[in-house]
């Protein structure tokens, strides 16, 4: 089994992007779409198409590399005491998944606060267990209580709370085709679960502006 890493270029501050594809996935997963495009009545040779199923594979891999990842690893790598008994939030996280039932994308933002109780954590492992269990196929629901139950049982704080507001292509692009609605959903522990006045605050806080 193969790993090419291939180089996507040096920003301005010295950091270099590089993906890394599994070649045996890569050429399993092309093949397939080869198929399917001769299903769908397209001609799979044609210029346009003929780099089509390596670029979708490679689409594909990187869009479920959350499977590859160990969020509560992430989240203990920054993991700090700290005697800070207040509200952490992260809000406006932006969320990109795939939904499990059509393999289409579902977007929007993710809210979400802490109260800790001993440590705090590095805000950027936030966004980033969020992209950790994000980037499998997923349903929204289950995507919010998976970053809910990481952060409890990793930080052990004295409560979490999630709020996720996603568009979703499966309902604006086929089915009902409704182009504005949001679905959202909500996942809470602790305080925020048995304390009124604690999820009110976290709820005007996520839709406050600074400005």
């Amino acid at each position: 089994m193969s790993t090419k890493d291939v180089l996507k270029g040096e920003s301005i501050d010295g950091y270099v992007k590089i993906d890394r594809y599994n070649d045996d996935k890569i050429e399993a997963v092309a093949s397939h779409y080869k198929d399917i495009l001769s299903q769908l009545g397209e001609d799979p040779e044609r210029e346009g198409l003929v780099k089509t199923p390596e670029r979708v594979a490679k689409a594909l891999q990187y869009l479920t590399h959350g499977y590859d990842l160990k969020p509560d690893e992430i989240l203990k790598s920054a993991m700090f005491k700290e005697e800070y008994s207040q509200m952490v939030v992260v809000k406006d996280i932006e969320v990109y998944s795939m939904c499990e039932h059509h393999m289409l994308p579902f977007f929007g933002k993710a809210h979400i606060a802490y109260i800790p109780n001993g440590h705090i954590v590095g805000l950027s492992k936030i966004p980033r267990i969020v992209d950790a269990f994000a980037r499998r196929l997923q349903v929204q629901e289950r995507l919010t209580n998976e970053i809910r139950d990481c952060i409890q049982n990793t930080l052990n704080p004295m409560g979490v709370a999630v709020v996720m507001e996603c568009k979703h292509l499966c309902m604006s692009m086929r089915g009902v085709q409704k182009q504005n609605s949001v679905t959202t959903t909500s996942a809470f522990t602790g305080t925020f679960l048995s304390n009124d006045k604690t999820r009110s605050e976290f709820l005007r806080l996520i839709t406050a502006s600074l400005d």
